[in-house]
């Protein structure tokens, strides 16, 4: 097989990120180390740590920011049930809303200064200074600018609504470009860059796949490890709270599946071009078709890895704003576990060139069922055990 550049690409999705963070030592752990960070929001916080820091560095420096969020709830005891598992959560939820969240940010205290000058104090209900504070001290951003791993972060002009991406391939990127990508309101203000004010990327879109996928291939082969925070897969409701998890799925999964699915139109039609080029005349070669076809008819292969967190049963509906520790290591730990299967599974490790292109792996799915159906027979279990 022809080497592959390998490009993470992060969705957007608060607390969850630490299911990125998670999948990320995986990837270390066996040699995967990206040559492109894409990403959104929390995705773009993790993408700027991971680009900002030295190969042996990174774990480390991913450990060190969310050990830090959750610092402020650190239970001493965490139910073993789901459903006091639920109330934690959502008492956890409560908390980070009134106190804030360490070294990411913190409500705003109607001061007279507050009411007076500062105008994000009409427009956002907390402060994310410490966010910036936070990056400036975990992101070697001289690194970032040296260009050796591409980063590229989205965010949404606020005065014009369109979508922008700032990447250290045409400009010099600090921390308020990674905060700008995570500026979500009403939460958080917007971030004013070049006397421009951006909002967080998951307004118009969650993921970066599609700004990944629009590479022309003129540099090679891709390796795209999409890492998604919300599934567009899932249960039906079963009352209001369900309501607005199964919502927020829908809404941030971005339609990761369509975009898939358009691309592999499209390389079906570059192969196609190449194809029908090669049996044109010469004396048809240079017309302006022909022209047109050629500059679409790259040929180069795409792998793309799907790792997705999916809900566990007692999760908050408010599970990306959820930021106990508890929560960050099941999280973590539910992105590593969902990458080692993946790459220690038979059909990765027996891969061989895409077809027609491309290929798609979703090998963690088999994970979650196999989990579902472990849990389904212990409580089948249980039920028996009690008549």
């Amino acid at each position: 097989m022809r080497p592959a550049r390998n490009i993470l690409v992060f969705q957007g999705g608060g607390a969850l990120g630490a299911y990125q963070a998670g999948t990320f030592e995986a990837l270390h752990k066996h040699g995967i180390e990206p040559e492109w960070l894409a990403g959104i929001s929390i995705g773009a916080i993790n993408s700027a740590i991971i680009a900002g820091n030295p190969k042996n560095r990174r774990v480390a420096s991913l450990r060190d920011f969310w050990e830090m969020v959750s610092s402020g709830l650190n239970y001493a005891h965490v139910p073993e049930d789901d459903f006091g598992k639920r109330l934690l959560k959502d008492w956890a939820v409560f908390s980070g809303t009134m106190i804030g969240v360490p070294g990411f940010f913190s409500p705003r205290i109607a001061t007279p200064y507050q009411l007076l000058l500062n105008p994000d104090f009409k427009i956002s209900y907390y402060d994310t200074e410490p966010l910036i504070r936070t990056l400036e001290r975990l992101v070697d951003f001289d690194r970032v600018n040296d260009g050796e791993t591409r980063l590229s972060l989205g965010a949404v002009n606020v005065r014009s609504g369109n979508f922008a991406y700032f990447d250290n391939k045409d400009i010099r990127l600090n921390a308020r470009h990674v905060a700008a990508s995570g500026a979500l309101p009403p939460g958080f203000p917007p971030i004013e860059i070049d006397g421009e004010h951006y909002w967080d990327g998951g307004l118009v879109s969650n993921t970066p796949l599609q700004y990944v996928l629009a590479a022309d291939g003129s540099e090679g082969d891709l390796c795209i490890f999409q890492v998604d925070l919300f599934s567009a897969k899932g249960c039906m409701p079963r009352d209001m709270l369900e309501v607005d998890s199964r919502t927020k799925e829908i809404r941030y999964s971005s339609r990761t599946r369509m975009n898939t699915d358009d691309f592999t139109r499209k390389q079906l039609v570059r192969r196609a071009a190449k194809r029908l080029l090669e049996k044109l005349p010469p004396e048809l070669q240079d017309d302006q078709d022909a022209k047109l076809l050629r500059s679409i008819g790259i040929e180069y292969d795409v792998t793309i890895v799907h790792l997705i967190h999916r809900l566990a049963a007692f999760d908050s509906h408010a599970m990306d704003a959820e930021f106990s520790r508890a929560s960050v290591e099941e999280n973590w730990k539910a992105g590593y576990d969902d990458a080692i299967f993946t790459l220690q599974h038979p059909k990765w490790r027996g891969r061989g060139r895409p077809e027609n292109g491309i290929q798609i792996f979703d090998l963690a799915r088999e994970r979650a069922r196999e989990d579902v159906s472990s849990t389904a027979r212990r409580s089948s279990r249980r039920v028996s055990d009690n008549v």
